[in-house]
């Protein structure tokens, strides 16, 4: 790998790292603000996405509509594919177990790695792969005790969330050349726009307001620009990989905050997952198989 290239790959990484920060800060966030899950989404999506519109219109200074026209048809896939699996995240963890979620979820690194062979031709290297094995075995770990029989329905939507971030992974990857921050945009107003049948926006306190602009703004806003900038300066399945720190990170969270105290399979597995992406970051290889549009 060259230098520059290392060099992107490490900003590409500890982007990812900063948005799984940003995304893992969601469970501390719904222990505070006392609305329907519907409602907090919808809030949650408007402030966001105006939040990465501010942030295009910063970046392209004046350029925006050319921005916007430049994400093309893959563009407006992610757009689509985001937004509805924010939608099957939450309806999975209402009609499944919380353990059977996360395993799933922990699982789009595989699919990504999949799609990203079909899609681009993009074959990842054995470290990152056994890496990901490694996550999945300590969010495994992390689920364990909880994994009771959970509902078929729940887990198919679970699986069908973990295919959409899947493909908004790879499609990101596949256009490096291209801002997919006005993408992301989209997709934060279209989750507002699919669940505002059934919110509530009116029916929020000013204290709850303050606190949806600041979990609409830092957690997802933050976390889907964190994402659009990281995403193509990385392989799709290292992306996907680092990812899922956001799962560790959000038990951390809402211990240090609500002095939930994690149980011991939690703090273990959680560990795995955490050393694994270390792991996967730090660990020197012979090279990262590129896209062929990036050349060698």
């Amino acid at each position: 790998m060259s230098p520059s290239r290392n060099r992107a790959a490490w900003l590409g990484s500890l982007l990812l790292a900063a948005s799984a920060v940003a995304y893992s800060s969601a469970g501390f966030y719904t222990r505070l603000i006392e609305v329907d899950a519907w409602t907090l989404l919808f809030w949650r999506g408007l402030f966001g996405g105006l939040f990465l519109v501010g942030m295009v219109a910063v970046r392209e200074r004046g350029r925006v509509v050319p921005a916007v026209r430049a994400i093309g048809r893959d563009g407006l896939l992610i757009a689509l594919c985001s937004a509805l699996a924010t939608v099957c995240y939450l309806n999975a963890f209402r009609l499944s177990t919380v353990a059977d979620v996360m395993v799933i979820d922990a699982t789009i690194p595989f699919v990504t790695a999949g799609l990203a062979w079909l899609i681009l031709g993009e074959r990842e290297d054995k470290i990152t792969l056994l890496a990901t094995f490694a996550a999945l075995a300590g969010v495994a770990v992390m689920a364990g005790p909880a994994i009771a029989g959970g509902r078929l329905l729940g887990d198919l939507l679970a699986f069908a969330m973990a295919v959409l971030m899947s493909l908004v992974l790879v499609l990101i990857r596949r256009n490096p050349g291209v801002s997919m921050i006005p993408a992301v945009a989209l997709s934060a107003f279209l989750c507002s726009l699919i669940v505002l049948p059934f919110a509530q926006p009116l029916s929020v306190s000013a204290e709850n307001f303050g606190l949806l602009v600041l979990f609409g703004v830092s957690q997802f806003g933050l976390g889907l620009l964190l994402l659009a900038l990281g995403t193509p300066l990385v392989s799709a399945t290292r992306g996907a990989l680092i990812g899922t720190l956001q799962t560790p990170l959000g038990v951390l969270w809402v211990w240090l905050a609500f002095s939930e105290a994690p149980g011991a399979a939690t703090l273990i597995g959680g560990l795995v997952v955490m050393a694994a992406v270390v792991a996967d970051v730090v660990l020197p290889r012979r090279r990262r198989h590129a896209l062929a549009t990036d050349g060698d």
